[in-house]
């Protein structure tokens, strides 16, 4: 699939899209997208946004627990669930998005450990907002767009509530059951507010459609076989035209380190599996810690003030291995290694796993003026403060994988959105990062050439604009075109490690061409059309990086960064017919193709491969409302067969494709609510598309078959 040049030179900047399964205008025009920074309503913001409401993802909860798997059944530019602990090659657009919670970023762009998915738990969630495609709103890492997890808010009612849910595959097997409790309570008390919620939830063992286990991954993270917990708070304070908000959440998630992966072939189309057996390490596990400080003044000399303090405090134990890039022959037969394997000239190889370290603090301040001096110009502006430290080390040796590495970051930024005439909107805006990298002197393990690096402070300048232009035709037709800068670093932490990244004598942090940040330039034309009967929706959008950050796996599983120029290019397109005031039948369509320059001359030959592009998907449903609180969902993913090929024209990868088949249905029950749910209803046998297009035999996993859940909560 390829798009002209002139079809995407029209889209001259930051636009005005939005690519909502909201069909009505008065919906549209009173639902506010706080991550947009100027919280404008849907039908202003200046980018292609997918908001995830309370009430559809409830619908989807039912079904599912996966967060991944929610987003890519309602956005289908995002990459299909990984249904693991990692969340590594899950893209939005082809480029990796910034999550974050209540505008806290989640991703560890300094050393994405792919665990940023699983950080809160869905319970704690009232809506999901989707932004696609580069753009500089909240800083570092938001290549592919942002998705922000919008937390529950206090109700003006005491309440409390207690939820259940089960599932299990159709095996029904007795390690199979997954099950879940939580509790919450909200109030208010005169000026003050509060909710608090706890959760605890087990996932059972995962089975294939033919009631196989399906293969663990021991190394980047298995949620099967798991136990999480979630402690979330927040309160309110509000006096005046002001409010200052507090919210501290806590979510641990720790396998339970029962299961081994037995080796598939992919060759051979044989799945990896699992056998019953203690793991001799630390099983993989996530413990983060997310709060945020926020206060709002509606009022201040006519604007509006926003302040926000936020941290960020992240540890992930990975799974060991017996991998040649742990080898070292200082530790050869030393007490307290468990000797694994033979290498092939002879080395005793031994069991290591490695923990990802990163703590984050920053600061957010804005003031937001509305039509200014009655001009109809409106303006955000403001300044973004950042610090990320980030360590990756060895947990049974105590070695350093990657050196402890402190980001700086300033970010001031103005937005201006102007409506001249009355159908036509003019946005535009600024950005300006000045970043530092800081990293000590140190040396890369044996097994990565045993190099002497010495550090430095190397710092980067980049300005990223946005504009944009948005025409109402008619009060429900809309074209939009747009353009939108997005910054952020390679994964830091995969170079320094890698000692191919220092070819030279003397190497040193200051001289690496590949600590130089990624810019990503995303161009987009769109046409909106909303109506009481239906609503459609198409937008074509081109994604180039000159200096992209390619993951490139080596023999042992690990990922390396390449830099190298890429390009995406693709179409989102969705139809939604409001057949009845019972029936709504809808699509969405997303289709992309991805390439970078194999061969550093300037041009792009090679298909980017399944670990760094969704594939092409069909999204299909059909909602029912039996009545006011009676409703049911059946939705189908078809994931289309690809192929990838490179600069010769050569296959080296292929994608089979397949559809599942979702159901869910929502009813009341006893003053409580019961949900019923079924994922891949047709229990269709499938490899996962990350295993079929980043070939590795112990990674080779089939897809769940399929799952019956049931839940049930009750507020008193």
């Amino acid at each position: 699939m390829k798009f002209a040049p002139s079809l995407v030179a029209l889209s001259v900047l930051s636009g005005l899209s939005s690519q909502v399964s909201i069909a009505k205008d008065a919906e549209m025009e009173t639902l506010v997208i706080t991550s947009s920074r100027m919280e404008k309503p849907l039908s202003a913001i200046p980018n292609t946004v997918t908001v995830i409401d309370q009430a559809q993802l409830q619908q989807q909860l039912a079904a599912t627990r996966d967060l991944s798997t929610i987003i890519g059944n309602l956005a289908p530019s995002f990459s299909p669930s990984r249904q693991k602990m990692t969340n590594t090659g899950e893209t939005l657009r082809g480029r990796q998005p910034l999550i974050m919670i209540d505008g806290v970023p989640q991703s560890n762009p300094l050393r994405n450990g792919g665990r940023a998915g699983q950080t809160i738990d869905p319970m704690m969630i009232e809506r999901i907002e989707i932004i696609h495609g580069a753009n500089a709103m909240h800083g570092l890492g938001a290549q592919g767009g942002i998705i922000n997890y919008i937390t529950k808010q206090p109700g003006g009612n005491n309440e409390n509530r207690v939820s259940f849910d089960v599932s299990a595959p159709t095996s029904f097997a007795a390690d199979s059951l997954s099950f879940g409790a939580s509790y919450a309570f909200s109030g208010a008390i005169g000026a003050v507010d509060m909710l608090g919620s706890a959760s605890y939830h087990s996932n059972g063992v995962y089975y294939d459609a033919n009631d196989d286990v399906i293969g663990v991954d021991t190394t980047q993270g298995e949620s099967m076989d798991s136990q999480s917990k979630d402690f979330f708070l927040k309160f309110g304070y509000n006096f005046g035209e002001s409010r200052l908000e507090l919210m501290v959440n806590h979510f641990n998630m720790d396998n339970n380190g029962d299961w081994m992966p037995v080796k598939g072939s992919f060759a051979n189309n044989i799945a990896t599996s699992a056998v019953k057996q203690r793991q001799p390490w630390q099983a993989a596990n996530n413990e983060v810690t997310t709060s945020s400080l926020s206060y709002k003044h509606h009022n201040l000399a006519g604007q509006q003030l926003e302040l926000q303090l936020f941290n960020q405090n992240f540890q992930g134990v990975y799974g060991g291995g017996c991998f040649a890039s742990f080898y070292d022959p200082a530790f050869d037969s030393t007490a307290g290694v468990t000797t694994c394997d033979t290498g092939s000239n002879g080395e005793n190889y031994f069991y290591d796993q490695s923990r990802n370290k990163s703590n984050k603090w920053g600061l957010k301040a804005s003031l937001i003026a509305n039509n200014i001096a009655d001009s109809g110009v409106d303006l955000a502006y403001g300044i973004d403060l950042f610090r990320d430290t980030t360590e990756q080390d060895l947990v049974q040796t105590g070695r350093s994988w990657v050196p402890e590495t402190r980001y700086d970051n300033i970010a001031p930024y103005a937005q201006l959105s102007f409506s001249p005439l009355t159908q036509l909107t003019i946005s535009g805006g600024l950005r300006y990062e000045y970043a530092k990298l800081i990293v000590d002197d140190y040396q890369t393990l044996w097994a990565s050439g045993d190099k002497q690096i010495a550090g430095g402070k190397p710092d980067f300048k980049q300005s990223l604009f946005n504009i944009g232009l948005s025409y109402n035709f008619t009060p429900s037709l809309r074209l939009y075109t747009s353009y939108n800068q997005g910054f952020g670093m390679a994964d830091i932490g995969r170079i320094l490690r890698d000692g191919a990244s220092f070819p030279d004598t003397g190497a040193s942090i200051e001289t690496s061409l590949t600590l130089e940040p990624v810019v990503t330039d995303n161009y987009e034309l769109g046409l909106d059309y909303q109506h009481t009967l239906l609503s459609a929706k198409i937008a074509l959008y081109r994604s180039e990086a000159k200096l992209g950050a390619r993951l490139a796996m080596n023999a042992d599983g690990f990922y390396n960064v390449k830099r190298e120029k890429s390009v995406i290019e693709g179409i989102e397109a969705s139809v939604t017919g409001y057949l009845t005031d019972s029936d709504d039948l809808g699509m969405t369509l997303a289709l992309q193709q991805g390439e970078y320059d194999s061969n550093e001359d300037g041009h792009i030959d090679t298909d980017l491969d399944g670990a760094n592009i969704a594939p092409n998907r069909l999204n299909l449903f059909w909602e029912h409302r039996y009545s006011t609180d009676i409703s049911s969902r059946i939705q189908a993913n078809y994931f289309m067969s690809r192929d990838f090929e490179t600069a010769s024209g050569d296959q080296y990868a292929e994608f089979d494709g397949y559809v599942t088949v979702d159901a869910s249905f929502n009813m009341p029950l006893y003053q409580g609510n019961l949900t019923l749910g079924i994922q891949n209803l047709l229990n269709r046998d499938y490899f996962g598309y990350y295993a079929q297009t980043v070939p590795n035999d112990n990674r080779y996993f089939k897809g769940m078959g399929r799952t019956f859940s049931v839940g049930f909560s009750l507020p008193f």
